[in-house]
Order: C-alpha cells, then structure tokens, then sequence
C-alpha cells in the first residue's frame, strides 16, 4: 500500500507481484489522459488526498479482496498525489493469485472500490484554466461507505 508523490513503477509492481504459487497476475494502471468529462483539453491533474485516511482504507480492501478471493497472493495497490502531467500514472492495482478468474476478479473489485471510496480528490487542469473533476465527492460522503 502505498500514497506518494513519487512516480509509480509499473515494472517494480509486476515484478514484486509474481511468484512460484501465482499462475495469474492481473492490474489496472491508470494514465492522465488528455481529455476528461466535457473537455478535450487536459494537460494535467493534481491529486490530493485525506492522506491519514488512505492507507487504512487500502489495507481494509486488501483485506476485504482477501476475504472474497482467499487464494490471492500479492496485492499492489499504490496512488499519486501531487501534479501529474499527461501520460503519468496516477494508480496501479496488482494482483497474484493461483488461476487467471482470482487474479482478474479481485484486481476489477480493488480497483472500482477504490475510485469510489479513497478519499483522493482530482484538481483537472486544462490549456486555459481548471476544475475539479465531476466525481470528486465531499469527504462526509466519501466517509459513508
């Protein structure tokens, strides 16, 4: 578990993930992309986050993802705060586990149930001006789920 301003190593986490009993390795990398909800143009993003909150709640849905998959092996789940550009990676979920459907099941849930409940907020910024993204919800909803 991870929340850092440092870049994500893709590689470094496919690599941790793998082992001798994990015949399938699944993850999700998410990309600043150029465009977002209404705008096509997108040159960056800053990430914040309720940093004191995010670690807990990753390692209760690592525990969560364990309880549904008990088979899972490794789990990687890292997320960037700060200023990204376009093309950086913002989030990386990985997952290990014996056989292909544990691998895919529990790295899909991981990764949806983070982007609805992490209290991580997304500041777009676009060629003239910026926002924050549509999703961004306020911390009491986030703190319901």
């Amino acid at each position: 578990m991870l929340l850092t301003d440092a870049v994500l190593s893709s590689a470094l986490a496919l690599e941790w993930s793998q082992g001798a009993p994990w015949g399938g390795v699944a993850g999700f990398f998410g990309i600043v992309r150029d465009h977002a909800e209404g705008r096509d143009d997108v040159v960056g993003v800053d990430y914040e986050a309720y940093e004191e909150q995010v670690l807990p709640r990753l390692r209760g849905l690592a525990a969560k993802a364990r309880s549904r998959w008990p088979d899972t092996g490794r789990i990687v789940l890292w997320h960037r705060i700060g200023y990204l550009a376009v093309g950086e990676t913002s989030v990386v979920v990985v997952v290990s586990a014996p056989h292909r459907d544990g691998a895919f099941g529990a790295c899909r849930f991981l990764i949806d149930t983070l982007k609805e409940t992490l209290p991580i907020w997304k500041l777009e910024h676009w060629s003239e001006g910026s926002g924050w993204s549509p999703t961004v919800r306020p911390i009491d909803e986030v703190e319901q789920r």
